[in-house]
Parts: structure tokens; sequence; C-alpha cells
């Protein structure tokens, strides 16, 4: 199978990337750098320079392959009205050239939250939450297979973690635990953030691809949810900082995701694709000091 990749360089595309590869399939990744094509030339991957904004491009790429893997987003508070805005016009593009063709189109995007229990892949995003606006790309994609084109999500949860993560949410909590000279968390820290390891959650990505259903959402977590208060002390006993609670109102934007119960399950995709995580636990790599050691 051909599959072309956006965000290709990126945590979660690396591994998806070196996981097609590994299974015999032509892996071309868009690359908007030399350092990124480099990357993804040192996957076993072929580079197309570009990024996406390049609509022309990335339609052409999605015409050649068999499969397409989006995952490149660009995480600015400040123009994200504007990177959806893109997102769906570049959607809305993809669905005129790959219409009745029966290629497959799968995008990353995030696990919702349930207010009154676990989140399901029956759950949608919630349009009003820290990255609602992003459930409108969400509904593009889905409305791809009402074209003829096998599309789908595959969810990812509040941290996709693993040696080597440097941008994620758990990086950016113990970059700002050493700012406060706390290990922070909220409340009794009892809520919970879902989690699954690079690695399980490239696999997933990539049986979708092979072989998921149109319209197929599905939940790459392999962790239904880990308390907040168990990372805080995992993270303290690395860095010596004290577990404290704090008000999430100290925190801006993060104080609304450190302090919210968001467990979610994957318990329907795993019975529809077969997937069963293998990677280690978000607090096994806490504990063996990816996070901590990384940022001194």
């Amino acid at each position: 199978m051909q599959v072309f990749i956006t965000g290709a360089s990126g945590w979660i595309g690396s591994a998806l990337t070196r996981d097609l590869v590994g299974q015999g399939h032509e892996v071309t990744g868009l690359a908007r750098s030399d350092a990124s094509a480099e990357r993804i030339r040192s996957a076993g991957a072929r580079p197309v320079r570009g990024d996406v904004a390049d609509h022309a491009l990335i339609v052409e790429q999605a015409r050649r392959a068999d499969a397409t893997a989006h995952l490149a987003f660009t995480l600015d508070f400040d123009a994200f009205d504007e990177t959806i805005d893109n997102e769906v016009a570049l959607l809305a593009a993809l669905a005129d050239a790959l219409a009745d063709s029966g290629k497959a189109f799968f995008a990353a995007s995030g696990t919702p939250t349930n207010p009154t229990g676990v989140a399901t892949e029956d759950d949608a995003l919630d349009p009003d939450g820290p990255a609602g606006a992003r459930s409108r790309t969400a509904a593009a994609v889905l409305a791809l297979a009402d074209r003829g084109i096998r599309s789908g999500l595959v969810r990812m949860p509040r941290t996709v973690h693993g040696a080597g993560d440097r941008n994620g949410l758990i990086a950016s909590l113990v970059q700002l635990d050493r700012q406060l000279g706390v290990a922070a968390f909220v409340g009794d820290g009892a809520n919970r953030w879902p989690a699954v390891h690079v690695e399980d959650a490239a696999r997933l990505f990539r049986l979708a691809l092979e072989s998921a259903p149109p319209r197929s959402v599905l939940h790459a977590v392999a962790e239904e949810g880990v308390p907040m208060r168990a990372v805080a002390e995992s993270v303290s006993r690395q860095t010596g900082l004290p577990a404290q609670a704090v008000d999430p109102a100290t925190l801006g934007v993060f104080g609304a995701l450190l302090g919210g119960d968001q467990p979610a399950s994957s318990a329907r995709t795993r019975a529809l694709l077969g997937w069963e995580p293998t990677g280690p636990t978000l607090l096994e790599d806490l504990d063996a000091g990816y996070y901590t050691t990384s940022a001194d």
C-alpha cells in the first residue's frame, strides 16, 4: 500500500512512518523543512517538501496514494480559528479530488469528554471545549465517507507518551512544574487523563489505514484514566519538587486541562480492529525519567 502522511516527521507521525515501513508499505511524508525531510528519509520514507497550506500539493499526493494519514496540525492558540479554516478548506478540496475512489483518509483527533462518565467512541467533541473548534475538522473528515472515501478519525488521548517526547502535554506539564516549584495537581488529584504509548498509537493508526470501515471513530487509548495526583507524585519522585495542589486559575489554558476529569474508553476500537496496546504505561515512562532528566 502507498501511504501519504502529513505530519510525518512529528511525534506520532514519525512512529507511524516507522511502523508502516516495517510492515512493507511505501510511505511519502510531507516535510516543512530540510530537517523534517531528513527525519522522514531516515525512517525509510520519501519526503516531499511543503506544508498544510499547500493544498494543491497535498491533493496531488493523496491522489497518488492508496491511503492518507493526516496528522499535521499547528497548535497556535493565537491563530487557532485560521488553522481550522485551512483544514476545512483542505478537506473540501480532498473531497472533490478523491470522490468515489474508495481511498482511505484518516485524521488524528482528540478524545472527547463525557461529564457523566467515561467517554466512548460514540461521544462527540465538545465544540465549547478548550480545542472545540477542531470539531469542525472532525465533522468534515467523517463527511468524506459520503463522497465514496473510506474516511475516519483516530482520536488521541491527552498524553501520547514515550522516550523522546519533548512537546507533548506531559513534557509541558513538567516544564510548568519546574517554573512553579511544585509538582502540581488540582483538587484532590483524583481527576484522570487517558494515555497511550506512541508506538501503540502508531500501530492503531496503521490498522485504521489498512482496514477500518468508513466513518470509523477510533480511540487510541491504552489507559482509560491515570489519576493526576499519581502523575504529580511521580514527577515529585524524579525532581524533588513537592507534590502539591494548585489553584487552576493560576495555570491559564493549562488549568482546565490539568483539572478536568477526562477518562476515555477504547473497548469498541479494540473489538473492531483487534488492537491491543503493549507499550509501557504513562507512570512507567515517568518513573523511567524520560520527562524529567531530559529537561535538565
